[in-house]
Formats: C-alpha cells, structure tokens, sequence
C-alpha cells in the first residue's frame, strides 16, 4: 500500500519515540515471565469469556504479544494508514500544491506522533481488529499488553501480578470475541470507519462551518468536544449520523468488555473491584494538560463510554435478563446508538418483543 502523503508518518514515529522514553522497557528475564504469563492468561483468558458470554471466536485461538511502546505505535501507524487512506487520498488530491504539500505533512505528522506517543505512555492492552490480507497473518490478529506499563502500574499500586495481568486479558480477549466471535460485527464496524473516511471533505469551508456549530452549541450551556473531541467539531452532518451508530457501538462493546471482566473473572481473579476502582481514578485525575489533551482528541469520550456502556447493560438486564441483552448481537439494526446508550429505555422498547395477542 503506498502512503499518503498528507502525514510525514517517519516523523510520527520519531517524534512518538521520543516522547514516550519516560519509563524503562523490560527486557530479559522479567519479559520472558511476562510473554509467558500473558500466553497463559490470554488462552485462560479465551476459553472465560466464551462461558460466560457464549462467543467464541471463528477465527481460531487468540494469542497475546508483550509489545514495546514502539510496537503498539508501529502497529497503531499501520492501522491508521490503512483506515484513514480514504479521506488522506482526499487531501493528497486537494492540498498537493502550495504552503500545505511542503508544511502541512510535517505538523500532522508531528501531532500524531505526540498523540501516539502520549498514549503509548498509558496504554496497558488492546486488541489489534484489522485483518489484511497481503500482510503476514502471523503478525494479525493479535492482543497486544504493553509491557512497561503494565510492570510501572504493578509496581506503583502492588498489585499482585499474576491476578493483575488475568484481569486485563479478560479485557482484551473479550474484545477480539466481540469481534470474531459475532460473525458481522468486524465488518460493520471497519464499514462504518471507512463511511465516516469517504464522506470526509477537506474544503477549509467545512472548518468555517464546524466553527460555527461549536460556537452555537456552547452558547446552549453544553460543551461542544463532549461528542468525539475535534473530530466531532468538524464532521459533516452524515459523518455525525456515522459518528452516533459508532459511539453507541464502542460504548456497548466497551461496557461489555468491563462487565464481562468482572464476571468471568469470579474464582479466578481476586482483588477485581481494587483493580478498577484504581484505573477509575487513574483516568479521572488526569492533570490540567492530559485533561485537555483527551478532551480535544476524543479520549476524554471514550473513556465515558466504559461507564455509559456499564450503565446501559445494567438496565437492560434489569429489564429482561440476559437474554434481552443478548439481542444486540443479533444484528446491526439492533445495535444501540449513542442516544440509546444514554436513555437505554428507548433500546428496550423497540427490542423487546411485543406481547402476543391470544
């Protein structure tokens, strides 16, 4: 695949680089026992989550990697390559003359390099979904826990390791059976990444516009950034419908990957409500700069998603048990939206099945 030209992605590796080096890598013997704890758990991990969901994955066993900062960057950089290619083939054609083609590559390069690297600094797992064909499948696929910081938080809090790192493949596994396991749901979710690229517009116009929805929505009391960062700001109206069925889709999957967590990991995982109650704080007491960073870049939104997600699985179990909740596995219509993540009455309503008349 040849890469765009809108983003000096050399430079986002560099950059990224140098501003995660806060922390030691693990090397040696502390690696081997980590790579061998996260085989373990992550097959542990597999067979949990498919008792206590009913999704197994159609697409074999997973398998967990230790990655360096640099790998989960790397493997971030790729994903964004392939998913963004659409709107950045746009810009390549729109803004390859002038101050841009020789500036404009190098300040995107350089934010995305400070924002991977930030996050490369935090990240603990995270389940790689993309599944290319023309690339190694041995390379895909895969769980990725980020080594040093996972050992940096186990240290910092004394979490006891072995129950720790169960905890978070629990996680992380239950992500890749959402995905491999429900036979539409990676291609509806890669589907509504690529509408949401495709009706991207780089006319500064649609900058001038997104202006002045944000400065009409904060005069209404509410914070234009709550909805996605800048992201959102900006979007078109179509790209915000997109933007609404994948918000409501992340903050169901996020929030079933955290229920789902606690659940299978009952008997196996001890000291599960101390792990969460800390990673809460830890996402809360985020400095002024962190707080602003997240907020522009969407993170600040995702993270909501976690307790959004929780409280929408709640209600609805409430309301019908399990099997009301397994619904949303159904199909893509029954995918709640973000609106209906936030007032879950209105998913019950049109999910649950009317009453038959004798």
């Amino acid at each position: 695949m040849s890469e765009s030209s809108s983003i000096d992605w050399d430079l986002a590796r560099t950059i990224a680089a140098k501003v995660s080096r806060n922390e030691p890598e693990i090397v040696g013997a502390e690696r081997e026992r980590m790579n061998a704890d996260f085989a373990e758990f992550t097959a542990l991990a597999e067979n949990l989550v498919a008792e206590e969901t009913g999704l197994r994955s159609l697409d074999g066993h997973a398998r967990g990697q230790v990655a360096d900062r640099a790998d989960w960057v790397d493997a971030n950089i790729r994903s964004f390559q392939r998913l963004l290619k659409p709107m950045l083939d746009k810009m390549d054609e729109e803004m390859n003359s002038g101050v841009f083609a020789a500036v404009g590559p190098k300040v995107a390069g350089a934010e995305l390099g400070m924002l991977l690297g930030w996050m490369s600094t935090r990240v603990l797992g995270q389940y790689d979904l993309l599944v290319i064909e023309d690339e190694n499948p041995e390379e895909q696929d895969m769980v990725y826990y980020v080594g040093s910081n996972v050992a940096a938080l186990e240290k910092r809090f004394a979490f006891p390791e072995r129950d720790f790192r169960l905890w978070l493949a629990l996680h992380e596994v239950t992500h890749r059976a959402q995905f491999t396991g429900v036979p539409w749901m990676r291609e509806h979710f890669l589907g509504l990444v690529a509408t949401t690229m495709n009706e991207a517009d780089p006319d500064p116009q649609r900058f001038i516009d997104g202006l002045r929805r944000a400065l009409e929505v904060k005069k209404s009391g509410k914070d234009p950034l709550d909805d996605g960062g800048l992201a959102g700001v900006f979007a078109s109206e179509k790209q915000r419908e997109t933007l609404d069925h994948i918000g409501g889709l992340m903050s169901l999957l996020e929030g079933h990957g955290d229920v789902t967590m606690d659940r299978a990991g009952i008997g196996y995982v001890h000291n599960a409500d101390r792990f969460g109650r800390i990673l809460r704080q830890r996402r809360q007491n985020a400095t002024k700069f962190v707080a602003l960073i997240q907020k522009l870049s969407g993170l600040e939104a995702k993270m909501k998603q976690y307790a959004q997600g929780e409280a929408f699985i709640e209600a609805v179990e409430d309301h019908g048990g399990r099997d009301l909740m397994d619904r949303v596995w159904e199909g893509p219509t029954m995918l709640p939206l973000l609106a209906e993540i936030r007032d879950p009455d209105m998913w019950i309503d049109r999910a649950t099945p009317a009453p038959q008349v004798a």
